[in-house]
């Protein structure tokens, strides 16, 4: 299947939503309780969440698509850090890299990474930082495999839960 990464605009909120929510589905459904996921999703990844921040400058997303149909797969997003770690104005953060299971292992991933990755550097950033669920072992064999070290801990809310996540680092 042959795919594509670009730039999204303003009429991408409803596809950045439809595969935030489905990948949360997809990682959490075993994990979390469904009121959690359902509360995250309805706020963390609403059409009116995407739309607000694709109307800020300071954020920025790739969207992955299949180039046959043009349905979403996949998305990065990148915003300035927002991390309980020290930072300096020369970091941002990878606030979200999602990906359709059945897409996990075909370089994509690694696509939107080299993208938001490159997008930094070319905003003058000198380091990544990015939060990852304790528990998701395959997320963070694959930051990894991208370069990534641990930086710090965070406790992230999920609907009415609390949980343990990793924030990890990497130098541009």
């Amino acid at each position: 299947m042959e795919t594509v990464i670009r730039s999204c605009t303003p009429a991408d909120a409803a596809a950045l939503a439809l595969v935030g929510q489905a990948t949360f589905l997809q990682t959490y459904a075993d994990v979390l309780p469904a009121s959690d996921i359902l509360a995250h999703c309805q706020g963390e990844h609403a059409e009116a969440y995407y739309a607000a921040k694709l109307a800020e400058p300071a954020y920025g997303f790739w969207i992955a698509e299949l180039s046959e149909t043009g349905a979403p797969i996949g998305y990065a997003m990148l915003c300035p850090p927002d991390l309980p770690v020290a930072t300096t104005e020369a970091d941002l953060e990878l606030k979200r890299i999602y990906l359709l299971h059945r897409f996990h292992g075909t370089g994509l991933g690694a696509g939107l990474m080299a993208m938001a990755a490159n997008a930094a550097r070319q905003r003058g950033a000198e380091r990544l930082l990015l939060g990852v669920y304790g528990g998701n072992t395959r997320a963070m064999a694959f930051y990894a495999r991208q370069g990534f070290a641990p930086a710090g801990e965070r406790k992230f809310k999920v609907g009415a839960n609390e949980y343990d996540d990793l924030v990890l680092a990497r130098a541009l």
